[in-house]
Protein backbone atom coordinates (compact mmCIF):
# COMPACT_ATOMS: atom_id res chain seq x y z
CA UNK A 1 0.00 0.00 0.00
CA UNK A 2 1.41 3.82 -0.86
CA UNK A 3 1.89 6.15 1.87
CA UNK A 4 -1.47 7.17 4.03
CA UNK A 5 -3.03 10.12 3.35
CA UNK A 6 -2.78 11.41 7.59
CA UNK A 7 0.27 10.36 9.81
CA UNK A 8 -1.03 10.35 13.70
CA UNK A 9 1.43 12.41 15.93
CA UNK A 10 -0.64 12.61 19.52
CA UNK A 11 -3.84 13.27 19.36
CA UNK A 12 -3.39 15.04 16.02
CA UNK A 13 -3.40 13.78 12.18
CA UNK A 14 -1.09 15.09 10.15
CA UNK A 15 -1.96 15.64 6.35
CA UNK A 16 0.48 14.13 3.49
CA UNK A 17 0.99 15.24 0.10
CA UNK A 18 -0.99 12.36 -1.28
CA UNK A 19 -4.25 14.23 0.37
CA UNK A 20 -4.18 17.17 -1.96
CA UNK A 21 -7.27 18.36 -3.48
CA UNK A 22 -8.52 19.67 -7.20
CA UNK A 23 -9.38 23.33 -5.86
CA UNK A 24 -6.00 24.62 -4.68
CA UNK A 25 -2.21 23.48 -3.97
CA UNK A 26 -2.67 24.18 -0.47
CA UNK A 27 -5.50 22.75 0.24
CA UNK A 28 -7.22 18.52 0.87
CA UNK A 29 -9.49 16.85 -1.33
CA UNK A 30 -12.87 16.50 0.32
CA UNK A 31 -12.56 12.64 0.06
CA UNK A 32 -9.93 12.84 2.36
CA UNK A 33 -11.86 14.88 4.81
CA UNK A 34 -14.46 12.53 4.72
CA UNK A 35 -12.64 9.28 5.02
CA UNK A 36 -11.17 10.82 8.21
CA UNK A 37 -14.76 11.63 9.98
CA UNK A 38 -15.41 8.44 8.89
CA UNK A 39 -12.37 6.85 10.24
CA UNK A 40 -12.68 8.65 13.73
CA UNK A 41 -16.59 8.17 13.91
CA UNK A 42 -15.86 4.39 13.92
CA UNK A 43 -12.72 4.22 16.06
CA UNK A 44 -14.19 5.82 18.75
CA UNK A 45 -18.06 4.67 18.86
CA UNK A 46 -18.14 1.71 16.39
CA UNK A 47 -18.41 -1.81 17.24
CA UNK A 48 -19.21 -5.33 15.63
CA UNK A 49 -22.98 -4.98 17.12
CA UNK A 50 -23.60 -1.24 15.44
CA UNK A 51 -23.99 -0.95 11.28
CA UNK A 52 -22.43 2.89 10.60
CA UNK A 53 -26.29 3.10 8.21
CA UNK A 54 -25.52 7.16 7.94
CA UNK A 55 -22.45 9.08 7.68
CA UNK A 56 -23.28 12.53 6.58
CA UNK A 57 -20.32 14.96 6.31
CA UNK A 58 -20.22 19.19 6.16
CA UNK A 59 -17.36 20.56 4.75
CA UNK A 60 -17.41 24.77 4.48
CA UNK A 61 -13.78 24.71 4.81
CA UNK A 62 -10.91 23.88 3.06
CA UNK A 63 -8.67 22.52 5.19
CA UNK A 64 -4.78 23.21 4.51
CA UNK A 65 -2.08 21.03 5.27
CA UNK A 66 -1.49 21.74 8.65
CA UNK A 67 -2.53 19.37 12.07
CA UNK A 68 -6.08 18.41 12.51
CA UNK A 69 -7.59 17.67 15.51
CA UNK A 70 -11.12 15.54 15.82
CA UNK A 71 -13.53 16.29 18.68
CA UNK A 72 -16.22 13.32 19.37
CA UNK A 73 -19.75 13.68 21.06
CA UNK A 74 -22.55 11.59 21.84
CA UNK A 75 -25.69 13.08 20.99
CA UNK A 76 -27.38 9.80 21.50
CA UNK A 77 -26.14 6.75 22.75
CA UNK A 78 -29.54 4.45 22.96
CA UNK A 79 -29.60 0.54 22.89
CA UNK A 80 -30.59 0.37 19.28
CA UNK A 81 -29.79 4.00 17.88
CA UNK A 82 -26.42 6.14 18.88
CA UNK A 83 -25.40 9.42 17.20
CA UNK A 84 -22.57 10.61 17.32
CA UNK A 85 -20.64 13.74 16.04
CA UNK A 86 -17.44 14.57 14.83
CA UNK A 87 -15.62 18.19 14.66
CA UNK A 88 -12.53 18.53 12.62
CA UNK A 89 -10.27 21.32 13.81
CA UNK A 90 -7.13 23.10 12.49
CA UNK A 91 -5.99 26.11 14.20
CA UNK A 92 -8.53 26.36 16.58
CA UNK A 93 -11.05 26.90 13.88
CA UNK A 94 -13.68 24.66 12.76
CA UNK A 95 -13.13 23.05 9.20
CA UNK A 96 -15.39 19.94 8.87
CA UNK A 97 -18.13 18.32 10.90
CA UNK A 98 -19.78 14.89 11.04
CA UNK A 99 -22.41 12.79 12.20
CA UNK A 100 -22.83 9.32 11.87
CA UNK A 101 -26.02 6.82 12.94
CA UNK A 102 -25.19 3.68 14.26
CA UNK A 103 -28.15 1.38 14.29
CA UNK A 104 -27.93 -2.22 16.49
CA UNK A 105 -27.80 -4.90 13.95
CA UNK A 106 -30.89 -7.59 14.08
CA UNK A 107 -32.79 -9.35 11.78
CA UNK A 108 -34.91 -8.26 8.67
CA UNK A 109 -38.69 -7.96 8.97
CA UNK A 110 -40.44 -10.50 7.16
CA UNK A 111 -42.35 -10.10 3.45
CA UNK A 112 -41.25 -8.95 0.32
CA UNK A 113 -40.39 -5.34 -0.92
CA UNK A 114 -39.71 -4.02 -4.01
CA UNK A 115 -36.58 -2.77 -4.80
CA UNK A 116 -34.34 -1.31 -7.65
CA UNK A 117 -33.00 -3.63 -10.45
CA UNK A 118 -29.08 -4.95 -9.88
CA UNK A 119 -26.83 -2.91 -11.82
CA UNK A 120 -25.42 -4.48 -14.49
CA UNK A 121 -22.17 -3.14 -14.45
CA UNK A 122 -18.89 -5.82 -15.61
CA UNK A 123 -17.40 -7.19 -13.25
CA UNK A 124 -14.13 -4.56 -12.48
CA UNK A 125 -11.63 -6.94 -12.88
CA UNK A 126 -12.81 -7.31 -16.66
CA UNK A 127 -12.10 -3.22 -17.42
CA UNK A 128 -9.18 -2.03 -18.39
CA UNK A 129 -7.55 1.34 -16.46
CA UNK A 130 -8.83 4.50 -17.17
CA UNK A 131 -6.48 7.09 -19.65
CA UNK A 132 -3.24 8.32 -17.07
CA UNK A 133 -4.17 11.87 -17.63
CA UNK A 134 -7.82 11.08 -15.86
CA UNK A 135 -7.47 12.84 -12.70
CA UNK A 136 -7.37 10.79 -9.54
CA UNK A 137 -5.31 7.99 -11.09
CA UNK A 138 -2.52 9.31 -8.31
CA UNK A 139 -5.23 8.25 -5.26
CA UNK A 140 -7.30 5.78 -6.55
CA UNK A 141 -7.89 2.94 -8.23
CA UNK A 142 -10.51 3.06 -11.19
CA UNK A 143 -12.26 1.44 -13.61
CA UNK A 144 -15.01 3.05 -15.88
CA UNK A 145 -18.32 1.29 -16.52
CA UNK A 146 -19.15 3.78 -19.77
CA UNK A 147 -17.59 6.83 -21.05
CA UNK A 148 -17.03 9.65 -18.97
CA UNK A 149 -19.49 11.21 -21.38
CA UNK A 150 -20.99 9.13 -24.00
CA UNK A 151 -24.61 9.03 -25.66
CA UNK A 152 -26.24 7.86 -22.56
CA UNK A 153 -24.50 10.22 -19.74
CA UNK A 154 -27.17 9.61 -17.27
CA UNK A 155 -26.19 6.23 -17.05
CA UNK A 156 -22.65 6.98 -16.36
CA UNK A 157 -20.64 4.82 -13.37
CA UNK A 158 -17.42 3.89 -11.74
CA UNK A 159 -15.43 1.50 -10.24
CA UNK A 160 -12.91 2.82 -7.48
CA UNK A 161 -10.64 0.56 -5.05
CA UNK A 162 -8.25 2.77 -2.28
CA UNK A 163 -4.68 2.37 -2.98
CA UNK A 164 -4.14 3.76 0.66
CA UNK A 165 -4.56 3.74 4.16
CA UNK A 166 -6.16 6.59 5.59
CA UNK A 167 -3.88 6.79 8.64
CA UNK A 168 -0.56 5.54 8.70
CA UNK A 169 -0.92 1.83 10.35
CA UNK A 170 -4.37 1.67 10.84
CA UNK A 171 -5.60 -0.82 8.08
CA UNK A 172 -8.80 0.07 5.90
CA UNK A 173 -11.60 -1.00 7.23
CA UNK A 174 -14.84 -1.64 4.67
CA UNK A 175 -16.66 1.38 6.70
CA UNK A 176 -13.39 3.77 6.15
CA UNK A 177 -12.99 2.70 2.89
CA UNK A 178 -16.82 3.44 1.42
CA UNK A 179 -16.78 6.97 3.48
CA UNK A 180 -13.60 8.19 1.60
CA UNK A 181 -14.32 7.15 -1.62
CA UNK A 182 -18.16 8.59 -1.26
CA UNK A 183 -17.54 12.05 -2.25
CA UNK A 184 -16.46 10.43 -5.95
CA UNK A 185 -20.33 11.08 -6.18
CA UNK A 186 -20.11 14.73 -7.05
CA UNK A 187 -17.63 14.79 -9.65
CA UNK A 188 -19.27 12.10 -10.92
CA UNK A 189 -22.93 13.11 -11.09
CA UNK A 190 -22.35 16.89 -11.28
CA UNK A 191 -19.19 17.21 -13.89
CA UNK A 192 -20.08 18.90 -17.58
CA UNK A 193 -18.98 18.10 -20.97
CA UNK A 194 -15.29 20.03 -20.34
CA UNK A 195 -14.69 20.12 -16.31
CA UNK A 196 -16.21 19.66 -12.86
CA UNK A 197 -17.99 23.71 -11.86
CA UNK A 198 -19.15 22.51 -8.69
CA UNK A 199 -17.39 21.76 -5.35
CA UNK A 200 -19.27 19.78 -3.28
CA UNK A 201 -20.74 21.34 0.05
CA UNK A 202 -21.66 18.13 1.91
CA UNK A 203 -21.73 14.12 1.59
CA UNK A 204 -24.88 11.95 2.99
CA UNK A 205 -24.15 7.85 2.81
CA UNK A 206 -27.02 5.40 3.66
CA UNK A 207 -25.48 1.99 3.85
CA UNK A 208 -27.93 -1.33 4.52
CA UNK A 209 -24.76 -3.23 4.68
CA UNK A 210 -20.85 -2.64 4.44
CA UNK A 211 -18.99 -3.68 1.03
CA UNK A 212 -16.73 -6.90 1.03
CA UNK A 213 -13.79 -6.54 -1.09
CA UNK A 214 -11.55 -3.49 -2.12
CA UNK A 215 -14.19 -2.31 -5.16
CA UNK A 216 -17.14 0.08 -4.78
CA UNK A 217 -19.35 0.67 -7.76
CA UNK A 218 -21.13 3.93 -8.63
CA UNK A 219 -24.31 4.56 -10.63
CA UNK A 220 -25.23 7.80 -11.33
CA UNK A 221 -28.56 8.45 -10.51
CA UNK A 222 -29.31 11.75 -10.34
CA UNK A 223 -27.99 15.45 -10.91
CA UNK A 224 -29.92 18.96 -11.52
CA UNK A 225 -28.77 22.24 -10.89
CA UNK A 226 -30.49 25.88 -9.97
CA UNK A 227 -29.09 29.13 -9.51
CA UNK A 228 -25.28 27.80 -9.01
CA UNK A 229 -26.77 25.08 -6.53
CA UNK A 230 -26.31 22.04 -7.46
CA UNK A 231 -27.54 17.95 -6.57
CA UNK A 232 -25.73 14.51 -7.20
CA UNK A 233 -26.82 11.32 -6.06
CA UNK A 234 -25.21 7.79 -7.06
CA UNK A 235 -26.35 4.34 -6.06
CA UNK A 236 -23.36 2.33 -4.42
CA UNK A 237 -22.46 -1.46 -5.13
CA UNK A 238 -19.73 -3.83 -4.01
CA UNK A 239 -19.04 -7.08 -6.55
CA UNK A 240 -21.73 -8.84 -4.72
CA UNK A 241 -24.40 -5.91 -5.38
CA UNK A 242 -25.98 -3.05 -4.17
CA UNK A 243 -24.83 -1.80 -0.63
CA UNK A 244 -26.53 1.76 -0.58
CA UNK A 245 -26.39 5.47 -1.63
CA UNK A 246 -24.11 8.58 -1.30
CA UNK A 247 -25.82 12.15 -2.08
CA UNK A 248 -24.46 15.60 -1.91
CA UNK A 249 -24.89 19.35 -2.77
CA UNK A 250 -22.79 21.27 -4.18
CA UNK A 251 -22.05 25.06 -5.67
CA UNK A 252 -20.61 26.59 -8.21
CA UNK A 253 -16.74 26.85 -8.26
CA UNK A 254 -14.39 28.57 -11.03
CA UNK A 255 -11.04 27.19 -10.69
Amino acid sequence: MSDAFFKREGEAYLPQAAGRGPWRDDSLHGRVVIGLCGYELERTHGGPEWMPARLTVDMYRLPDFSPITAETRVIRGGRRIKIVDVELMQGGKSVSRGTAQFLIRGENAPGKTVSPHNWDAPHPDTLPPPPPNQFGGRMWKMRNVSEWFGADNGKRGAWMAEIREMVEGAPLTPFTRVAAAADFASPLANRAENSLGYINTDMTVYLHRLPVGEWIGFEKTNHHATDGVAIGECFLHDTQGPIGSATCAALRQAR
